[in-house]
């Protein structure tokens, strides 16, 4: 019998079970981080995955603390250069999944981690997009991970940090990228995938438990549910297990640092 669960832990899943054997994925640190090792000692060991400072093949024993975490380069394949990262592996099309958050993201899965409010005056100044602009634009899909708040889910974004689909509909291909974006926004109540043709987020799946109504509640903008909506299957003992060990052991290696 499966065991209870968090909203987090459902969501990690939901985010690793989104990743096979094949994929090549530029890793975020927090959340994405938590789900591509999940996938890896899970469903996917031969899943590459790559951090943004330059380490490829990294098979992290505890999840990074940020992308300079020495954990990253011991157990890496090989590390290159940050330029080398972005214009070969990156640029270069050869990196087929990029997973990233967000301070905020609106109906086109447009990211914001820039500013809350106006530039020069924000309310709030968020730490920055780093690479996320360029990993947005050059993977061939892009998953996010993100909890389904107000705070986050937001009908206006101040800011657009990292595309997702612009204005909706062609607006990518207009400005002439030919990767695919955003496909799937998994949060901790519901998994999102954008319209085919309007590429507005849409509710594919609720997670056990969670209602229609929660989902409204939680979002800045009306929410669209697809025609058939599914149940998200439950995290497993094994997805579990594997995720409960790999935070315990973050934390006794980062207590003890």
């Amino acid at each position: 019998m499966t065991q209870d669960f968090t909203p987090t832990e459902m969501m990690t899943i939901a985010a690793a079970r989104a990743l096979t054997n094949d994929d090549v994925c530029f890793v975020g640190i927090g959340a994405p981080s938590a789900a591509c090792n999940v996938a890896r000692l899970t469903h996917a060991p031969d899943i590459t995955l790559i951090y943004e400072s330059g380490t490829i093949g990294t098979k992290p024993d505890v999840l990074p603390l940020s992308i300079g975490d020495g954990e990253l380069c011991d157990t890496a394949l090989f590390t290159v250069s940050v330029p080398e990262m972005f214009r070969y592996w990156l640029q270069g099309g050869r990196i087929t999944t990029g997973f990233l958050g967000g301070a905020q993201i609106d109906r086109f899965a447009n990211l914001n981690t820039t500013v809350v409010g106006p530039y020069d005056k924000p309310k709030v100044r968020l730490p920055g997009g780093g690479g996320a602009p360029e990993i947005a634009s050059n993977c061939g899909q892009i998953f996010i991970t993100m909890a389904l708040t107000n705070r986050g889910f937001v009908d206006h974004l101040d800011f657009i940090t990292s595309m997702g689909h612009g204005e909706g509909g062609d607006h990518r291909a207009r400005l002439g990228m030919k990767t695919k974006g955003p496909t799937r926004v998994i949060t901790d109540l519901c998994i999102f995938e954008p319209d085919p043709v309007t590429r507005e987020l849409t509710v594919v799946s609720l997670h056990k438990g969670v209602t229609r109504e929660q989902i409204k509640e939680n979002c800045g903008w009306p929410v669209r549910f697809a025609t058939e909506t599914v149940e998200t299957p439950v995290p497993t003992e094994t997805e579990l297990s594997v995720l409960r060990d790999i935070n315990a052991r973050t934390k006794r290696a980062h207590e003890a640092a």
